[in-house]
């Protein structure tokens, strides 16, 4: 069974991406997440521990990670949730990990635009077709969803609220 996790923090590593051999996309990175909690004592908020957690995302999400997310970012993660125990010669620990179904900003913080990408699939039917899709447009067809993105204000952007 396995457990469905939504997570609020702050990207901790700067994300690491990778292609494997048979081509399948994966960007993971470490995940903070600090709980703040009202202390009657002090009568002030107050910080409590940390929670640190892997979250690793695959093919497209991967992708797209790679290309909006970074480090010191205030993201949301959902996905499921895996903890396991591990061991060598010298230690032994607990690993918690998320297996991202979704990552986003946390837009608490700020603003951020979000640009589509093209899968590739489509990019690859966009480059086999001969006449490169001038058949519709010339038609007065406009074929948005093989339109290249607007890239030039980045990938995506955070600004402080």
């Amino acid at each position: 069974m396995t457990d469905t996790i939504a997570l609020t923090g702050i990207v901790a590593t700067t994300p690491r991406h990778l292609v494997t051999s048979s081509g399948l996309a994966i960007t993971s990175f470490r995940l903070a997440c600090r709980q703040r909690r009202f202390d009657r004592v002090k009568n002030a908020w107050v910080d409590a521990d940390t929670n640190w957690y892997t979250v690793s995302s695959f093919r497209q999400l991967a992708h797209n990670v790679e290309q909006s997310v970074h480090k010191g970012e205030p993201v949301l993660v959902t996905g499921r949730l895996r903890i396991r125990d591990w061991e060598n010669e010298d230690r032994s620990g607990t690993s918690v990990e998320v297996e991202a179904d979704a990552v986003g900003h946390n837009l608490s913080w700020g603003t951020t635009a979000l640009v589509r990408s093209i899968a590739p699939s489509a990019v690859e039917q966009r480059d086999a077709d001969p006449a490169g899709g001038a058949a519709g447009e010339a038609a007065g067809q406009s074929d948005s969803a093989h339109a290249e993105p607007d890239t030039s204000q980045g990938e995506s952007e955070t600004q402080s609220a």
